[in-house]
């Protein structure tokens, strides 16, 4: 993997916050209907989102437990369900607060680091904004870090068997990772690309590209 700058946890963490407030900024300004729209996650609402983004930022050992067991085992299961129960249970100006509350949060859940803190509101953001079709915009950094992690955690979003064969090129920062054939575009659209988001397919080009999302 091709990466000529490092960052600190300082860097990251400011970069966190500036996200988490620049989608607050966004949110305000949404009617019901679009907190109520669907989001790019199958399960969820667009406020569903917005709930799992907040509960990870006091996601503390016991409620992750509490959760887990009423999931029977299942982690997906436990954070799509306990976001969903959240977003029913409050109102929107509530989840809004709370969002906008979070915003200098350091807190990371167990077995987790800062940058997967980054990288949740960076893809999330985009979980909300691309189907209400907003523009919103990564900063190049961000995304480098949050590219980073996900491939020190490939496991986790099925890299190897999605990804395996092709060479993932940034047009607008300096990454690559791979061997293959060339699948290019900007580091957000990759980030989107690597977490199994198909809406990338658009921001993408290159000869891997028609034969990548010919099996996504």
């Amino acid at each position: 993997m091709n990466r000529t700058e490092s960052t600190t946890a300082e860097d990251v963490w400011r970069a966190t916050a500036a996200e988490r407030s620049s989608l607050a900024d966004l949110l305000a300004g949404l009617s019901e209907s679009e907190w109520d729209h669907q989001s790019l996650c199958a399960e969820w609402r667009i406020r569903d989102v917005v709930a799992h983004t907040t509960q990870c930022t006091h996601a503390h050992l016991g409620w992750i437990v509490a959760n887990l067991i009423r999931a029977r085992g299942s982690v997906d299961r436990a954070l799509r369900d306990a976001a969903i129960r959240h977003a029913d249970r409050v109102g929107t100006r509530q989840l809004l607060d709370e969002l906008r509350a979070s915003v200098p949060s350091r807190f990371t859940p167990i077995a987790t680091v800062p940058a997967d803190r980054l990288l949740d509101v960076l893809v999330h953001g985009q979980d909300i904004a691309i189907p209400l079709g907003i523009d919103r915009k990564m900063p190049t950094g961000a995304a480098r870090s949050a590219l980073d992690r996900v491939w020190a955690t490939a496991s986790r979003f099925g890299i190897e068997q999605r990804l395996a064969g092709y060479r993932l090129a940034a047009t607008d920062i300096e990454w690559s990772v791979g061997n293959g054939p060339l699948v290019q575009g900007a580091a957000g659209a990759l980030l989107l690309l690597a977490t199994g988001r198909a809406a990338a397919a658009p921001q993408l080009s290159g000869p891997g590209a028609d034969m990548l999302f010919r099996k996504v």
